[in-house]
């Protein structure tokens, strides 16, 4: 069973769900693999197919998991924000603030969350040219995009995060994933939604985005 969503709809309320997320409700392994089916479905760069999703459900290993996503939560920092980053995240009054309380909701909650889906692809991009990068992150990205596209059509709720991204090697070693080989692209949670009554974000002005013939 899917949502009765229009294709708009469903393209403008899949959001960054994390307060929202049932933790009381397991995810039943066949909508997975029909996310899945669909992830792959995504354009790939030269067809390649490098893409990978690992998924974890079992107790012991989501506690694992659970347990690098909030240390690599402490450790992260990130680029620094430009003035005009600022302006464009503090646009709409509390929204910064809901934001802030639900990544704490799930930092608390995360060892609760039914399953964990880390993308990840074949190729690591640490010290590749941009032409290389884009091509790796251009196969990975439109087929998790894709994923959680599903996942919001099936009553599910997901949050792209980069958690893993400073202890991105240990938690390859605690999933069994070659390192030198393969990236983890993303740590996302997953799990039913409370309720599905989700609607378009409030974002910056058209005109503040869109360029027309030039910049």
């Amino acid at each position: 069973m899917t949502l009765e969503l229009t294709p708009d709809e469903l393209l403008s309320t899949t959001r960054a769900v994390r307060k929202r997320l049932d933790l009381d409700r397991p995810v039943p392994r066949t909508l997975i693999e029909e996310c899945v089916d669909l992830a792959t479905q995504a354009p790939t760069g030269r067809n390649r197919q490098r893409w990978h999703f690992v998924v974890v459900t079992d107790p012991q290993r989501r506690r694992v998991v659970g347990d690098v996503f909030r240390r690599a939560l402490t450790t992260a920092s990130g680029q620094p924000l430009t003035e005009r980053d600022v302006q464009r995240m503090y646009a709409h009054p509390g929204s910064m603030e809901r934001i802030s309380d639900g990544l704490r909701h799930l930092y608390e909650n995360v060892h609760r969350v039914p399953a964990f889906v880390i993308p990840a692809i074949e190729g690591r991009t640490d010290h590749a040219s941009v032409l290389d990068q884009s091509g790796t992150w251009g196969s990975i990205l439109p087929a998790v995009w894709s994923f959680m596209l599903a996942a919001r059509a099936r009553g599910l709720g997901t949050v792209w995060t980069t958690a893993q991204g400073p202890l991105e090697e240990e938690l390859a070693d605690a999933l069994g994933v070659p390192y030198e080989e393969v990236m983890l692209a993303a740590f996302i949670p997953l799990a039913f939604t409370l309720g599905t009554d989700f609607k378009p974000a409030r974002r910056v002005p058209r005109d503040q985005v869109l360029h027309w013939d030039r910049w």
